[in-house]
């Protein structure tokens, strides 16, 4: 491919995703690979390309633009080299008009940047949330034991957490043994923490999703114990049961949940939970680096939605501890409706209910909880508050 067509072939991807993005549509990542699978004549350098090209303008453009070519177009304005592509020879896109109307640059749409600032996010932090995140793992060290992994830097305040290179293909590590690194940013580690899981525990992970944070839970546990991973979505779920084997957590038990009757088929858990952790559906605000057409997708309607089922799975998780155990409720949002805000909300509601101060490796007091924010912590962003019983 020519730089103009690579430039012409960002454009149509981009064009896709952003209709994806309005639309609810499939990933950045799903949409990339189907272009490729049917152009096979692209070679590993033009894929790459391409998707660079993709990527930086998914970064650089807040606002969901109007077409592929106008977010292009944003980027061309800053570099000589791209614009230069457009041409209109070949399979290149057409020269540029004069006047034409381009994309801004920006950190995100102005009404998600108003309830970030309403959240006591300071403007300075803005540039962090879409920066690249470095690749994090876990070491299981029950499939580890003392495995040292040449190139990867510990993190402060997780014992068994990691981060390599960027880039690194954790799957195809030599002399890494299946199952013993688990791909897992370090602040979902953090947050899990706050579950104080312990060996012998009952524990409900109700929003286990493909479970990242169900495995973490098993390995605090030693294997002793039992972890109920729930979830209404069916994909997701099912990836769990085939990493809990390779990582030879045995004591977690999957259940898939009709949505609308979660109560009815976790009565046979009621109140009798040591803890129950919500890693509830959120609008993600906290992960934009890793998933930075999120904020193309995102609503002031979509967003509250995503209230409302927070605050349907925090009732359901609530009448699963039993007295003196506790609720973990986390988010990977940094805004205060579907965090702190949402606690605050819960203690009002709920009598005989209080709020334990968190002690983790990092992260500032906000709420009645801790927030996690990627230009303070180098980590995603995340919200994390722990609810005792009484």
């Amino acid at each position: 491919m020519t730089p103009a067509a690579r430039t012409q072939a960002a454009i149509e991807l981009l064009d896709e995703i952003i209709v994806a993005a309005r639309d609810s549509g499939a990933a950045a990542d799903t949409l990339v690979a189907r272009y490729f699978a049917n152009r096979r004549y692209a070679g590993s350098k033009d894929r790459r390309a391409v998707r660079e090209l993709v990527y930086a303008a998914i970064r650089t453009i807040g606002e969901r633009p109007r077409s592929g070519r106008a977010a292009m177009l944003a980027l061309a304005a800053e570099d000589p080299d791209l614009a230069a592509t457009f041409d209109g020879v070949g399979h290149g896109p057409a020269k540029i008009g004069d006047g034409e109307s381009k994309s801004f640059p920006g950190v995100a749409p102005n009404w998600l940047l108003e309830r970030l600032r309403a959240s006591g996010l300071d403007d300075a932090e803005f540039p962090a949330l879409i920066d690249r995140a470095p690749l994090d793992v876990r070491v299981n060290r029950a499939k580890a034991g003392d495995l040292v992994v040449e190139g990867s830097e510990p993190i402060a305040g997780l014992t068994d957490a990691l981060r390599l290179t960027a880039g690194t293909d954790v799957d195809k590590m030599e002399g890494v043994p299946e199952g013993a690194l688990e791909v897992q940013d370090a602040g979902s580690q953090m947050v899990t923490l706050a579950a104080e899981a312990k060996t012998g525990q009952r524990i409900v992970d109700l929003c286990a999703g493909a479970g990242g944070k169900t495995l973490a839970l098993a390995a605090a546990m030693g294997g002793e114990g039992v972890i109920l991973a729930t979830d209404t979505d069916r994909n997701r779920l099912s990836r769990l049961a085939p990493r809990a084997e390779r990582a030879d957590a045995a004591i977690i038990e999957t259940r898939l949940l009709n949505p609308g009757r979660e109560a009815e088929m976790l009565e046979d858990w009621g109140g009798s939970a040591d803890c129950v952790l919500i890693d509830a559906p959120c609008s993600g605000t906290g992960t934009w680096r890793r998933n930075p057409e999120a904020r193309w997708r995102l609503s002031p309607e979509r967003l509250d939605r995503l209230v409302a089922t927070q605050q349907h799975v925090l009732a359901i998780g609530a009448d699963l501890v039993r007295p003196g155990g506790a609720l973990v409720y986390i988010v990977c949002s940094l805004l205060d409706e579907e965090g702190a805000g949402q606690v605050a909300a819960f203690l009002a509601d709920h009598a005989g209910w209080h709020a334990e101060p968190l002690a983790l490796p990092a992260g500032r007091a906000h709420g009645a909880g801790v927030r996690l924010t990627p230009a303070h912590d180098a980590t995603d962003g995340f919200f994390v508050a722990r609810l005792t019983r009484g």
